[in-house]
């Protein structure tokens, strides 16, 4: 990862909370903000780890303090995991994501989510999420499954087969209860400067 790649993340996961990238706004939410700390400490592992110098000087620093707001947050997302840009979290506690999932463009996590792994059954395996896609407080999303783009995860919903593009699904076991998608609750993905990304 380049610095202009980790750049163009860390900004636009920064301009979805409230549509601004500048370096008040950064200061603000380092200072005050929950679920954007914990990604900009991530972002800057997945960057720091590459470099031949920052690996054994900043790398172990940027670490530590992930480690920290791993458990002072209570949001556990691996290193190594597939984040596309604009990354939204809204409120901190409870989030578990494997590290074997693939997560979209723009999407929302809320709190109490689970992304994880199916061991055994038809699904083995763990989710691919697609891009502008809404997950709800409490949801849990289980194996190899397709989460289609514009997606809705309703709150408190299990999901164990694919969802399609732009619906919205709820219950347990979930089912789609409309086609009416995540507009709405994904909000400032208008920034332009992830064309690469």
């Amino acid at each position: 990862m380049t610095f202009r790649e980790y750049s163009q993340l860390v900004r636009s996961d920064l301009y979805r909370i409230d549509g601004r990238s500048g370096v008040c706004a950064l200061l603000r939410e380092l200072c005050g903000g929950e679920g954007f700390v914990y990604l900009f400490w991530l972002r800057s592992c997945m960057y720091l780890q590459g470099g031949a110098l920052s690996c054994w000087t900043l790398y172990p620093i940027a670490r530590l303090l992930l480690r920290h707001y791993k458990f002072r947050l209570g949001i556990s997302i691996p290193m190594h995991t597939r984040i596309g840009p604009g990354f939204y979290i809204g409120h901190f506690g409870g989030i578990m994501v494997n590290g074997a999932a693939v997560i979209g463009r723009n999407c929302n996590l809320s709190h109490g989510v689970t992304i994880g792994q199916a061991n055994r059954g038809t699904r083995i395996g763990c989710p691919t999420i697609g891009d502008s896609v809404f997950i709800g407080p409490g949801a849990m999303i289980f194996g190899a499954v397709r989460i289609g783009n514009y997606a809705a995860i309703g709150a408190n919903s299990v999901v164990t087969k694919d969802v399609p593009d732009h619906a919205v699904v709820a219950g347990s076991p979930a089912e789609v209860v409309s086609q009416e998608g995540s507009k709405g609750y994904v909000n400032r993905t208008d920034y332009p400067w992830t064309e690469t990304a």
